[in-house]
């Protein structure tokens, strides 16, 4: 199905879901006589403290304060999450002010009709959702909460309910926002450096169109969904190669792809056990002439959640099959004493360092790719005390995280919060360079209202 095709099927939708909020106004105007709206308002202070690893004693620091709101009068709605922070992060000091969602529009029985800045998250599996390419992650961005690192899109979103156990969702994002990555800072050789990023053009046929059918009933949740556009997850090209020092200077800088993708999720329960899967089948263009651009793929997690002896567990299996898969050929040195031959071999050879990059990103080092994660929580004294503890391996990079958390309620609103982050892997692994800045201990003190 083309872009313009799926825009006019839109198109058509959202005139029918005008004619019929109209109606709806129409009717709540009259409602609202006998009905008064509500809004609610809560947020929260923390502080926030981030180190001890390879690189920083401090890698963040930070106080934030949140302020969050939401408005209902008949059928018209908004929300809101305004964040003010003021902190230091790998030795730069900032004051930002972050909106992290903020939109309006119909809420009623039948359809929801949402636009502005909105974190829509698809998927039923825990941590690892390869069916949710809509939204970006700030993963440079250091917190106790690993959903801090969600990013929002402007978007329409509608949602059309066909009962209360079926709906519809279709959304439309105007302007590419990409996840964001901090190579820069890795310790990967003098010589080597990464550009800022050039985003795709502010137009109509680079924008995002996704949809999703879901099913929620009573023995079994399960979903499709289809999205077409640019991932948030990207690669790298080479941006130059400067020999005039007598060596190669390279400056790689990001470079985005669009892919279209089908996926499917199910929530199963067993007794007293629950079966979650997902996966998605994604298909991408020019792969064989582009570094940056991941071969066609599909993802896949199969994962069970139980309670043994009191421990909420949930564990996973994640894997990927790589279509039309292919060992790199490393290059090789043909003549040392000619200059010419010398330049060749050192393009090349930077190609395919950085071919072999990419793939270490997509996870497509190999043609499988095999992963499992551990999630282990309880609760102790009375639900005041919650100890959590995350593990993940992959079997193909032997990279692995490991992650524990404490956190106690004390009362009055506050909320402690201690652990840590370990990653690590073989030499040259992402995780191996990311272990310098993401790895260490952490103390959060959160009092919400």
């Amino acid at each position: 199905m083309g872009k313009r095709l799926l825009v006019m099927v839109t198109l058509v939708l959202i005139g029918f879901t005008f004619s019929y909020s109209q109606s709806l106004f129409k009717q709540s105007s009259q409602e609202n006589t006998n009905k008064e709206g509500s809004i609610t308002f809560n947020g929260y202070t923390r502080g926030s403290a981030i180190g001890l690893n390879d690189n920083y004693d401090f890698a963040s620091l930070f106080g934030e304060f949140s302020f969050q709101s939401k408005f209902s009068f008949g059928k018209a709605f908004m929300y809101s999450d305004i964040r003010f922070r003021s902190g230091t992060q790998f030795n730069e000091k900032y004051n930002t002010l972050e909106i992290k969602e903020a939109y309006a529009g119909l809420k009623s029985n039948k359809i929801d009709l949402l636009l502005g800045e909105q974190i829509v998250t698809w998927g039923r599996t825990d941590g690892f959702n390869p069916t949710n390419s809509i939204t970006p992650n700030n993963y440079f961005f250091l917190s106790a909460n690993p959903d801090d690192q969600k990013l929002s899109n402007f978007m329409l979103r509608i949602e059309y309910n066909f009962s209360s156990q079926i709906n519809w969702e279709i959304i439309g994002i105007p302007i590419y926002k990409p996840s964001v990555y901090r190579y820069e800072l890795f310790e990967m050789g003098k010589d080597l450096s990464f550009n800022k990023a050039t985003f795709p053009n502010k137009e109509f046929k680079n924008g995002t169109f996704a949809t999703r059918l879901n099913f929620n009933f009573s023995s079994i949740g399960f979903s499709f969904s289809y999205f077409n556009g640019y991932e948030p997850f990207y690669g790298f090209n080479i941006k130059s190669i400067d020999f005039s020092t007598g060596k190669p200077v390279i400056v790689n800088e990001p470079s985005f792809y669009a892919k279209q993708s089908v996926g499917f999720d199910m929530e199963l329960p067993i007794g007293s056990w629950i079966l979650r899967s997902e996966a998605a089948g994604s298909l991408t263009e020019q792969y064989e002439v582009n570094m940056s651009i991941p071969n066609p793929d599909i993802s896949y997690v199969a994962g069970l959640e139980h309670d043994f002896w009191g421990f909420h567990t949930i564990l996973q299996y994640v894997g990927k099959y790589t279509y039309n898969y292919s060992d790199l050929i490393e290059p090789s040195h043909s003549d040392p004493s000619n200059p010419l031959a010398i330049m060749k071999y050192a393009e090349e050879m930077s190609n395919y360092e950085l071919t072999q990059f990419n793939r270490k990103i997509f996870h497509q080092q190999k043609e499988w790719n095999h992963a499992a994660s551990l999630t282990l929580t309880k609760s102790f004294a009375y639900e005041t005390l919650k100890t959590e503890l995350t593990g993940y391996y992959n079997f193909t990079s032997e990279e692995y995280i490991v992650r524990p958390k404490i956190s106690w309620l004390a009362g009055n609103g506050l909320k402690i919060s201690i652990g840590g982050n370990w990653m690590n892997g073989p030499d040259n692994s992402l995780f191996s360079h990311a272990s310098q800045l993401l790895n260490g201990a952490f103390v959060e003190f959160k009092t919400s209202f």
